[in-house]
């Protein structure tokens, strides 16, 4: 069509578990080029658990945070550095008070690039002693996505005086604030 401009963007998808995914999927929805944030479920052999199902504990899904973002915006590495300042890698199978394996940190890789890059990145991260007690996150390739239920979809917004949201949710998405800001989209 003459005079048409398609606005076009690559788009490449990241999937991390990291505790809670309301804790992922806040701070991830205000990163520059990121286009979605969708809370769900990774890793477990069941066909679309449910939140209660994931959170006994026996289905081997993960909370997880699905994030597609242009990669010409932000790449996949500050994907992974927001994620290693948001949650706590050092922990096995819980961030604070939850616990169990479907909080365990993970990053679920959707090529070899990603996984290239994730395993140099926690090398990195090991070399230069940024963490007192070893990195204990997994990286393990994609499997199916399972979105979770929508009243968890954007969960911090919809639900901003909830106590977890406002003692749990919220420091992160402010630690995120602060040292990311220059990844922060525009108000």
């Amino acid at each position: 069509m003459p005079g048409y401009s398609k606005l076009r963007y690559m788009q490449e998808i990241a999937t991390l578990g990291g505790g809670c995914f309301w804790c992922l999927e806040a701070p991830y929805r205000e990163t520059q080029g990121v286009i979605s944030a969708v809370s769900g479920y990774m890793g477990g052999a069941r066909p679309n658990p449910t939140y209660e199902e994931v959170c006994s504990g026996t289905t081997g899904h993960v909370e997880v945070a699905q994030v597609a973002f242009d990669p010409a915006v932000v790449s996949f590495r500050e994907i992974l550095e927001i994620l290693f300042v948001i949650h706590d890698p050092t922990t096995l199978n819980r961030q604070g008070n939850d616990r169990g394996t479907q909080y365990r940190s993970v990053i679920f890789y959707h090529s070899p690039e990603q996984e290239a890059v994730a395993r140099a990145f926690v090398a990195e991260l090991t070399e230069r002693k940024v963490y007192e007690d070893p990195i204990v996150t997994a990286i393990e390739p994609a499997q199916t996505f399972w979105p979770a239920e929508g009243y968890h979809q954007d969960y911090l917004a919809n639900n901003p005086n909830q106590s977890y949201c406002r003692f749990v949710v919220a420091p992160k998405l402010d630690k995120f604030r602060k040292t990311f800001a220059a990844l922060r989209k525009s108000a």
